[in-house]
């Protein structure tokens, strides 16, 4: 398959699984450079073969369980995820990912237009987003729309996580009934698909058009894995 091919796979299913493909760090860059440019994070922790490449082991990082969307301390955010795994567990270590422009699809037209002018307010220190962050506090802040219009297809969707620290367009009041909802609504199983990994996958994701979560099933199992972030 052509790389345009691939590139026109990735935009209509947003989600890419390449099975047992055991990339090395270089490998993995040049498997990411087909879809665009790699970022690289100013406080994640660089894998010593490629500093474009992070390696993580949930053991000494931590777990992220929570539905989230990469790069919300920048603006643009991420515009594509990527992953190759190294351990996984016995048992459990899934990943979700769910479809927020079939969840905008899903939302009757006076709730889209209101949502036209409202946006979310995250955290701008990209430290805090960094493995094993501590998280002492929010010094900053940025905002982005809750509905965005995918930049390669101009396709709307709902572009909300649930780092979100409150909405801005409406009342205080407004912001704490909208915003549960969202969260909710983007993260119903209807839109919702699940991933076993195995070692040596290799998965990316539109980090524009879904947000993901992190099963933690798992205990104290082993989860390693490396990842390579594509900006704009």
């Amino acid at each position: 398959m052509s790389d345009d091919a691939l590139g026109q796979e990735f935009l209509t299913h947003k989600v890419l699984v390449f099975r047992g493909q055991h990339l090395t760090p270089d490998e993995h860059v040049r498997a990411a450079r087909i879809f665009g440019e790699p970022f690289r994070h100013p406080t994640a922790i660089e894998d010593e073969a490629n500093p474009l490449v992070y390696p993580y082991n949930v053991r000494e990082t931590g777990k992220a369980s929570t539905w989230h969307i990469g790069g919300l301390w920048r603006n643009p955010p991420f515009s594509i995820e990527s992953l190759t795994y190294q351990e996984v567990p016995e048992l459990g270590g899934h990943t979700l990912w769910a479809d927020l422009q079939a969840a905008y699809d899903d939302l009757s037209e006076p709730v889209k237009h209101l949502l036209e002018s409202v946006n979310a307010v995250y955290d701008a220190d990209a430290a805090n987003y960094a493995q094993d962050s501590k998280r002492d506090g929010v010094r900053e802040t940025i905002e982005h729309p809750v509905v965005l219009r995918h930049p390669d297809t101009g396709r709307p969707g709902l572009f909300i996580s649930s780092s979100a620290l409150g909405l801005t367009g409406v009342t205080a009041d407004e912001g704490k009934a909208i915003l549960p909802f969202l969260l909710g609504h983007a993260s119903s199983p209807n839109y919702t698909i699940r991933f076993g990994w195995r070692p040596g996958d290799f998965v990316l994701w539109d980090n524009l058009a879904t947000w993901h979560y992190a099963v933690d099933d798992y205990g104290d199992g082993p989860r390693a894995y490396r990842k390579v972030i594509v900006g704009r």
